[in-house]
């Protein structure tokens, strides 16, 4: 499995969660992407069979999905890494780029998130083709209380702290 982020206090923070599954520490990478080149910071875990089991859950033929048992999957911990990772704050509220995902997958998620979580969300395109699920203002009190002991320090303002 491999990791890389321009946002270098998160990746450290997922090294340090999985340092033991690793053989070298993190080290930063160039890319090029429309003319501009960007720096992340990089790791790789070995490769494990747990790892190829996880993979597994979330990836159907090479395309990326959402599992069917989503629902004992999205942990507060787990909702935390997907904002982190995925999120952005948005007029009060917060956008969770699902780009990749079929919008089955999308709604799939959002269904989690309000029955399991009680979090009213929405649908929005950022193309006809990329759904990503919008986090209503009303309900970030919900997600900062479900998120914030599993967020770093510098990703707080996603969620408006």
């Amino acid at each position: 499995m491999a990791f890389k982020q321009k946002n270098s206090s998160y990746v450290l923070y997922v090294f340090s969660i999985l340092c033991h599954y690793c053989n070298t520490c993190p080290t930063f990478v160039k890319s090029v992407r429309k003319d501009k080149i960007d720096l992340a910071l990089y790791f790789r875990t070995r490769g494990l069979p747990c790892f190829s089991e996880l993979r597994s859950l979330f990836y159907i033929n090479k395309v990326k999905r959402v599992p069917s048992d989503i629902y004992n999957l999205l942990t507060p911990v787990a909702l935390a890494h997907l904002i982190m990772g995925d999120g952005s704050a948005k007029q009060d509220g917060l956008i969770i780029c699902t780009d990749s995902y079929e919008l089955v997958d999308v709604i799939r998620l959002m269904n989690v998130l309000l029955i399991r979580y009680n979090i009213d969300c929405t649908l929005r395109f950022h193309t006809q083709t990329q759904p990503r699920i919008y986090i209503r203002q009303r309900s970030m009190p919900i997600v900062r209380e479900l998120v914030k002991p599993y967020m770093v320090k510098s990703m707080l303002y996603k969620i408006g702290i």
